[in-house]
């Protein structure tokens, strides 16, 4: 096989990983989601707290599947230990069974206002990681579960409350983790919650992260203005980052690279969640938060100027995004469970 003068193996080999990125990390064109999501999603939003639980995934899949059979119609014999029985007897109604149609309605009756003002493609691929929290491990499921119970303990309708994501730089991932971490906090429902992000030695927004979630619609502009430099000759520019309606703050964040008590980032009362090793060690006391949660996350860099680049920016920004989702996910459920009714 010959290969053409003006393209050399590590070309070949970037362009291959960079389709590769494309494939796996981006979910497919909007489009029906099909019988089977469409009744996962009615089983997270309506299901018991066992089968609705992330960490139970697999097992709820696996019922789920069995319950549908061919036919794609759920019965009350068949949900047993997925849905309450009285649940399931108001959705169905007198027929006493829900059909593909009558599924997606009910997980289209309520969903929460603040989803339909997130983007659409941020939405398309919400929807597509909500389908796979299977694939979190368990260090972090443990992180996202101890996320989980600050949130249930603290959470008042209508009150803010502050989450700041911390790693070194603040130039990969605690960016990614707060940007993926307001959409979760929109794509269900609970805007109260709100995600910063900081570092304990500030350089910049890198570039790299800025492509990664522009890949799933994320819209991240310049401003044209400067912040103080961390390292002094690494220009710090300032970005508007927005994953909602245009001109509603609660939908968009100024993003820059800066320490974790820089003045535009909560001073108390916040959930600290350290996404580095390095800050993780290097931090062991968050002055003013009212909780340090370890989740650390390998940093993208390492794959820098290599084929994988692309890809591997993709699957820590979908990692990150998994346990978000899968963490307020569990938060909703368990607030929406104590209310009386």
């Amino acid at each position: 096989m010959r290969i053409h003068s003006s393209m050399n193996l590590r070309q070949l080999a970037t362009c291959a990983a960079l389709t590769l990125a494309s494939i796996a990390a981006t979910p497919p064109e909007p489009r029906d989601a099909g019988p089977f999501t469409r009744a996962l999603w009615l089983i997270q939003r309506h299901g018991t707290l066992d089968a609705a639980d992330p960490r139970n995934d697999i097992t709820t899949k696996g019922s789920l599947a069995r319950a549908l059979g061919k036919d794609g119609i759920l019965k009350p014999a068949g949900v047993k230990g997925l849905i309450d029985p009285n649940t399931f007897a108001k959705l169905a109604g007198t027929d006493e069974r829900l059909d593909p149609s009558e599924i997606q309605n009910v997980v289209e009756a309520d969903l929460p206002e603040s989803r339909r003002r997130l983007l659409p493609a941020i939405v398309a691929h919400a929807d597509f990681l909500t389908t796979s929290f299977d694939r979190i491990d368990e260090v972090h499921r443990a992180a996202g579960e101890t996320l989980s119970d600050w949130i249930v303990d603290n959470y008042q309708p209508g009150k803010p409350l502050p989450v700041t994501v911390i790693c070194t730089g603040n130039s990969r991932r605690s960016i990614l983790g707060s940007t993926l971490g307001n959409i979760a906090a929109a794509y269900y429902g609970m805007p109260e919650i709100r995600f910063h992000s900081g570092g304990t030695a500030p350089s910049a927004f890198n570039p790299r992260t800025i492509t990664a979630l522009r890949e799933i619609g994320v819209e991240v502009e310049p401003t044209g203005e400067q912040a103080p430099r961390g390292e002094p000759s690494t220009a710090n520019p300032i970005y508007r980052v927005r994953w909602g309606t245009p001109g509603e703050p609660s939908f968009e964040a100024t993003e820059f690279s800066k320490t974790y008590f820089n003045p535009v980032n909560p001073h108390q009362g916040f959930a600290a969640l350290m996404v580095c090793g390095e800050a993780d060690e290097g931090c062991p006391v968050v002055k003013g938060a009212a909780i340090r949660i370890s989740m650390p996350y390998l940093d993208p860099k390492i794959f820098d100027e290599s084929p994988y680049e692309a890809a591997k920016y993709a699957e820590r920004r979908d990692d990150m995004g998994r346990l978000m989702l899968a963490s307020l996910l569990r938060a909703k459920q368990r607030i929406s469970a104590r209310k009386p009714g």
